[in-house]
């Protein structure tokens, strides 16, 4: 199976055009015009192969490189052609075709897999271990049942999606044991994406995806030092330090943490077996482009400045994020103990175009267990949001939101604890009722209220009425609250407690002092 070849990647077609429901590499490079996007249905297996198309389409089209600072006008003459240059995927493709088989019986040197790991590894870790979203241990089975003694064989077309995963988003600790040099070793490093939400600007082709998705390269950036794994002469020493990047396409395919070998079937059409274990023995830096990075000083003087990127979560909207990817904020959060630095990709796609949404997608984890893959789609386009006033606006709004979200919940948590007589903080049976009324409606509000925005720069307010939009979002928030609590409000004690706890739903945050 040659990935350039093998039709394994999803895809949805632009009205009025056609094709199979799945493409091969080399397809999607010569078609990305005609795509309308990706239809993956594991969201950190999308966000991983984004990153890998992305190091593909700067290859072809020769913005891997920056020498003479023309990169912009470059971007925008390959968008005016309406299609990837083909003979640069023709040169690219012949080139490197020989790296992108799946398994090793035509090569030694599988697509990002480590052929060594079938004599370095004690024992194989199974497809169970390898298909990330399936139970293990005594977790429940949510979706299909799976048994160490009656391992499923995936397809090699879903097996090369977990492949993807397992590169970007491995679970650290406790991993089959690797030899080396005498001493056999089993501890693994966390993935660069681990428990992370990327943030992708999506376009209405595959085409302005791919290309507002790339990063500008420094100048000094070159491509014969910013290699890709597959593009290396011999495969890294894992006793050695860890590649480090020096450019985007480093940064995009070569940050893994972890190693693995899938083993097929006699006809290469399943994946049997696969060995899991460690790369690296030395955690790398995360610097990437398509992530909310947050500071926050910690300490005892609170001198210290911690460097951490938003977790994803899967009972957070994308919306509530949204103002995280702007440059501007309103002049209320500069106190805010966080500080927010936004994704650098969205520097240089607004200047491709305007006509861009957000895609998030992520996978909601811990060190120990894999929660949910999280996805989702801003319904409007928010390329428009260069205007300092609009952006300035678009956290107002979100902030709203938020305030009354927070305070239904602790309305919610305080009128359960005074009429049980419990510790206001274990008062929460009421709150996940209270939250699931309110978000839902909250966030169709916050849409709404987007679209009537500004879009001319010529509102000093961007557009938004803020009283109208706080009293929006409280009469969303007392109809939860009025819903949530009806059932104490049969008692007098209850009602007593109801009557008293609504008045946190009008509370406002306290004014920060800036230290």
């Amino acid at each position: 199976m040659n990935l350039f070849d093998e039709q394994w990647i999803p895809v949805r077609w632009l009205r009025g055009e056609h094709g199979p429901d799945s493409v091969s590499l080399r397809e999607l490079l010569e078609r990305c015009q005609d795509i309308e996007a990706l239809d993956i249905p594991l969201a950190a297996a999308q966000t991983a192969l984004l990153r890998v198309l992305y190091a593909l389409t700067a290859r072809v089209t020769g913005l891997d490189e920056d020498p003479d600072g023309g990169w912009m006008n470059r971007r925008a003459s390959v968008l005016k052609d309406r299609a990837l240059p083909r003979c640069g995927i023709e040169d690219y493709v012949s080139r490197w075709h020989d790296r992108f088989f799946l398994f090793d019986d035509v090569t030694d040197r599988p697509w990002l897999q480590d052929p060594r790991l079938r004599d370095e590894c004690t024992e194989s870790a199974g497809v169970n271990k390898l298909v990330m979203t399936r139970s293990s241990g005594n977790n429940h089975a949510w979706f299909g049942r799976a048994r160490d003694s009656a391992q499923h064989a995936p397809s090699a077309t879903i097996a090369v999606l977990y492949l993807l995963m397992w590169h970007y988003f491995g679970s650290p600790g406790r991993c089959t044991a690797r030899a080396l040099h005498g001493e056999r070793l089993a501890d693994a490093k966390m993935g660069p994406l681990h428990g992370s939400l990327s943030y992708h600007p999506e376009g209405e082709s595959l085409l302005v995806t791919l290309l507002a998705g790339l990063v500008r390269p420094e100048v000094e950036v070159r491509r014969g030092e910013d290699l890709c794994p597959w593009e290396r002469d011999d495969p890294a020493d894992p006793a050695g330090a860890p590649p480090v990047p020096v450019g985007p396409c480093g940064w995009w395919t070569d940050t893994s943490r972890h190693a693995v070998l899938l083993e097929p079937d006699a006809r290469g059409e399943r994946v049997t077996d696969a060995y899991i274990t460690w790369a690296y023995h030395l955690q790398g830096a995360r610097n990437d482009p398509y992530l909310i990075w947050e500071r926050k000083l910690s300490g005892k003087n609170q001198r210290e400045e911690k460097r951490t990127a938003r977790r994803a979560d899967a009972h957070r909207a994308l919306w509530r994020d949204l103002d995280g990817l702007l440059r501007h904020r309103p002049p209320e959060a500069e106190g805010e103990e966080t500080t927010l630095e936004p994704p650098k990709v969205f520097a240089t796609a607004v200047e491709l175009t305007h006509r861009i949404r957000v895609r998030a997608l992520g996978f909601d984890q811990t060190k120990a267990k894999n929660v949910q893959l999280v996805s989702g789609l801003t319904p409007a386009t928010v390329g428009h949001l260069t205007s300092p006033d609009v952006q300035v606006a678009v956290g107002r709004l979100r902030r709203l939101g938020e305030r009354y979200g927070e305070n239904l919940s602790a309305a919610v948590r305080k009128a359960w604890a005074l009429y049980t007589a419990c510790d206001p903080k274990q008062g929460d049976r009421l709150v996940p009722k209270a939250e699931t009324l309110y978000w839902p409606a909250a966030e169709r509000e916050f849409w709404a209220r987007f679209d009537q925005l500004d879009r001319t720069g010529e509102d000093p307010d961007g557009g938004l009425d803020i009283r109208a939009a706080r009293d929006a979002f409280l009469r969303l928030a007392r109809d939860a609250y009025a819903r949530t609590t009806e059932p104490l409000t049969r008692t007098v004690r209850g009602n007593q407690a109801v009557m008293e706890a609504q008045g946190l739903l009008w509370k406002t945050r306290p004014k920060r002092k800036n230290k």
